[in-house]
Order: structure tokens, then C-alpha cells, then sequence
């Protein structure tokens, strides 16, 4: 199994910055994609960037050239950078996991809260 922590979050003015942290631990090894999701009041839950392990992210149109992703494979931890946050960026933000362990399989940390203000 991937177990998935995250840390981070907040509430931050607009135009601001904020980083999340997550950490993996149990069976890294097995991991085969990394990524972030959040999920809006009233909204559902919408992937924000992904990175295939060895490959290039993929971010939302909505994020890009704002948000960067980046991993310490030493540290077993995910990170995403947020700058120039919008108060629309406000979000529970789950960092995910897809990996194999007799089929893939996907993880989900427990999210942690963006607030951005106007």
C-alpha cells in the first residue's frame, strides 16, 4: 500500500503564494503517477497536475504558467507550488497516487484547505 500525507494550505490573499507538501511512504517503489486534485464547494473533484514517474507534468489550463509541481524522490515527497492564487483556486487539495501492487491502484491523501481571499 501508498500512504499519502499532506501539509500546507491556508488562507492567502490573492496574488499570492502558497506550497503544499506530500509525503509517501509504504510501497514507493511501485509508484507509476503522482499528482494533485481539488475538489470546490459544490464542485466536483478536478485534477490539477499529474506527472507520470520519468515523465513530463501535465497541468489544467486553469493553473498553468501558475502552478508547478516537483518531486524530492530522496524524501518520498510531492510538492506544488502556487503562485499568483485566484480566489477561484480555493479548494480542498488532495495529493494522489497511482500505483501497482497486484493491479493498480490508487491512493488519496486526506486534503488539506486553500482559501484564497479577494
Amino acid at each position: 500500500q501508498v500512504q499519502l500525507v499532506e501539509t500546507g494550505g491556508g488562507l492567502v490573499q490573492a496574488g499570492g503564494s502558497q506550497g503544499l507538501s506530500c509525503v509517501a511512504s509504504g510501497k514507493t517503489f511501485s509508484i507509476n503517477v503522482m499528482g494533485w486534485y481539488r475538489q470546490a464547494p459544490g464542485k466536483q473533484r478536478e485534477s490539477v497536475t499529474t506527472v507520470t514517474i520519468g515523465g513530463r507534468p501535465n497541468y489544467a489550463d486553469s493553473v498553468k504558467g501558475r502552478f508547478t509541481i516537483s518531486r524530492d524522490n530522496a524524501k518520498n515527497t510531492l510538492y506544488l507550488q502556487m503562485n499568483s492564487l485566484k480566489p477561484e483556486d480555493t479548494a480542498v487539495y488532495y495529493c494522489y497516487a497511482e500505483y501497482y501492487s497486484g493491479g493498480l491502484k490508487q491512493s488519496w491523501g486526506q486534503g488539506t484547505q486553500v482559501t484564497v481571499s479577494s
